[in-house]
C-alpha cells in the first residue's frame, strides 16, 4: 500500500505539470488553431528567468515568480506576433513547423545567455518531506498540484463567466463575425499566446526547485505536455488536464518496472491514441458516407 501510495503521488506531480503545459497548448490551440511545440520552451525560460531574478538582482522568491510570469507573457505575445500571425494564412502543417523553429531559436537564445550549466530554484516551502501514511512528499508537489487546480479553475472563470474570455472564444469560433460586432479578434489572439506563455512559466517555477535548470530542459516536458494535450482531444482544457494527470499516473507505473520505460511511456502513448482516432475517424467518415 505504500508503495502503490507514493506512486501515485509521484504520479500526480508529475502529472500536474504536464496538465499545466498540456494547458498552453490547448489554450492556443483553441484560440487560433496552432498546434505549439514551443511551449516546452516557455517553461524552460520561464524557470532561467526566475534564476535570474534572484540571483542577479537578488528578488525576493515570491517576485522573481511574477517577473518571470510577466516576462514569459511578454514573449509569448511577441512570439504570437512575430512568428505566428505573419504566417496565419497557412496551412497548419506550416505553422506546426514555424512553431518548431521558434523552440530552435529560443534554445539557442537561452543557451547564450544563460549558458549549458544547470541551476535550480529554491523551494516555496521547504525541503523536508511530509509523511502521508508512510508515503514520502515533498512540500514542493503540493505548490505544483494547487498552481495546476489554480491555473485549471482560473482559466475557466476566465473563458467561461468573463466579458473578455467569451470575446476570446467568439473570435476563434467565427474571426470575421467578431470583427463585426467589435471584438478586436487579433488582440484576443495575441491574450491567448500570452497566457499560454505564462501557464509555461508558471510550470517552470514550480517544477525547477524539485530539479535542475537547463536551456534545453523544458525540451521533454514540452513534448510531453503536447501529448497530454492531444490524448483526449486537442483544445480541450478539462481534457488537457486529465492528459497531463493520466500521463504522470502512466508513467510513474511504468518506472516501478524500469526507468527505461518511463520516457519512452509518454509517445507510445501517442502513437496508440493517434491510431484510435484515425480508426474512428475513418468509422465516422464511412457511417456519414453511408448515410447520404
Amino acid at each position: 500500500m505504500t508503495l502503490a501510495l507514493q506512486v501515485l503521488l509521484g504520479g500526480l506531480t508529475a502529472g500536474s505539470i504536464y496538465a499545466l503545459v498540456a494547458l498552453g497548448v490547448a489554450l492556443i490551440f483553441k484560440v487560433s488553431r496552432v498546434l505549439n511545440l514551443a511551449q516546452g520552451e516557455f517553461v524552460a525560460i520561464g524557470a532561467l528567468v526566475a534564476y535570474s531574478a534572484i540571483n542577479g538582482l537578488h528578488l525576493p522568491l515570491a517576485a522573481a515568480v511574477g517577473i518571470s510570469i510577466v516576462v514569459l507573457a511578454c514573449v509569448g505575445m511577441a512570439f504570437e506576433r512575430l512568428a505566428i500571425r505573419p504566417a496565419r494564412s497557412q496551412s497548419m502543417t506550416t505553422l506546426l513547423v514555424i512553431t518548431l523553429g521558434a523552440s530552435v531559436l529560443m534554445r539557442g537564445v537561452a543557451q547564450v545567455v544563460w549558458g549549458k550549466e544547470p541551476m535550480s530554484l529554491p523551494s516555496f516551502s521547504g525541503d523536508q518531506p511530509l509523511n502521508l501514511l508512510g508515503a514520502s512528499l515533498l512540500p514542493q508537489s503540493v505548490w505544483i498540484v494547487g498552481g495546476l487546480l489554480l491555473s485549471g479553475i482560473g482559466l475557466w472563470v476566465y473563458l467561461e463567466r468573463s466579458l473578455a474570455g467569451k470575446a476570446m472564444l467568439a473570435a476563434a469560433e467565427n474571426q470575421a463575425a467578431a470583427e463585426m460586432i467589435g471584438i478586436d479578434a487579433l488582440a484576443m489572439r495575441r491574450i491567448g499566446f500570452a497566457l499560454s506563455a505564462a501557464l509555461g512559466a508558471l510550470a517552470g517555477v514550480l517544477v525547477a526547485p524539485n530539479t535542475y535548470i537547463t536551456y534545453d530542459g523544458g525540451t521533454i516536458i514540452g513534448l510531453k505536455g503536447f501529448v497530454a494535450a492531444t490524448l483526449l482531444g486537442m483544445g480541450s482544457l478539462p481534457g488537457a488536464i486529465v492528459g497531463g494527470l493520466l500521463l504522470g499516473l502512466l508513467e510513474a507505473g511504468a518506472a516501478t518496472v524500469s526507468s527505461q520505460f518511463r520516457d519512452a511511456s509518454a509517445f507510445v502513448v501517442l502513437i496508440v491514441a493517434l491510431l484510435v482516432r484515425s480508426g474512428l475517424d475513418k468509422r465516422q467518415s464511412l457511417a456519414d458516407a453511408a448515410d447520404r
